[in-house]
């Protein structure tokens, strides 16, 4: 009997998903850490998430606009699977008993330790942003058809980042950080993802021309 094999289907969705997802993933970990910078006098704070989680917002443009609402729910869906899988394994990891010349448990536990609250404002915040992200997009695309790319990839930004950035420094800092900071990380993170999203704008549309292009079953109305 000859051995068998499933056909692997070509196409740039699985990739695009899976640098998704290593994103979403990569953020959520360097979201741990809070930055402080001063510019012009301006104290400005955000988390360390900031420097790559605006990428999956163009990433999860790029799948809605392309591939429509429910492709880009199951790849949101994906990413956070694999964070409550991520944050799981960091708890069992975190209460297992360290070997006897490992000396860095606190160290361990003050980075990558379980902490229900940020793990719930990070999956909540991530689920109803990307999802109300893709959203727009597509009922925007629905109703104009093809034309002016820009107006959707900026306009879902704004209403998807928006609803992210609230959610997660409310869940997350609510009662344990001052109002003010909270805030400022509301203010400072929404600024932004919007302007990562419009300066890489240029670079959004050719991924999308690109991706579009590849996929021999895209039908474009004009």
């Amino acid at each position: 009997m000859s051995a068998r094999f499933a056909p692997v289907r070509r196409g740039p969705y699985d990739l695009i998903v899976v640098l998704f997802v290593s994103f979403l993933l990569l953020s959520n970990i360097a979201a741990t850490k809070l930055i402080e910078i001063d510019v012009a006098g301006a104290t400005l704070v955000f988390d360390g998430g900031a420097i790559l989680f605006p990428l999956t917002y163009i990433l999860g443009d790029v799948i809605s606009e392309v591939y429509g609402f429910k492709p880009a729910k199951r790849a949101i869906l994906l990413g956070m699977a694999v964070s409550i899988l991520a944050s799981l394994v960091f708890y069992l990891v975190q209460i297992a008993p360290p070997a006897a010349d490992y000396d860095n448990q606190a160290a361990f536990e003050a980075v990558l330790g379980f902490v229900p609250r940020i793990v719930a404002a990070s999956v909540i915040a991530y689920a109803v942003g990307q999802l109300i992200n893709a959203w727009v997009l597509v009922k925007i695309k629905e109703r104009y058809g093809e034309k002016n790319l820009w107006v959707r990839l900026i306009g879902s930004t704004l209403v998807g980042t928006a609803a992210d950035t609230a959610i997660f420094c409310v869940v997350a800092w609510a009662g344990v950080m001052p109002v003010a900071t909270i805030f400022n990380l509301m203010i400072v993170g929404y600024a932004y993802k919007v302007a990562v999203e419009l300066i890489l704008l240029p670079v959004t549309y050719r991924v999308v021309a690109i991706v579009k292009q590849r996929e021999p079953n895209y039908e474009e109305i004009a």
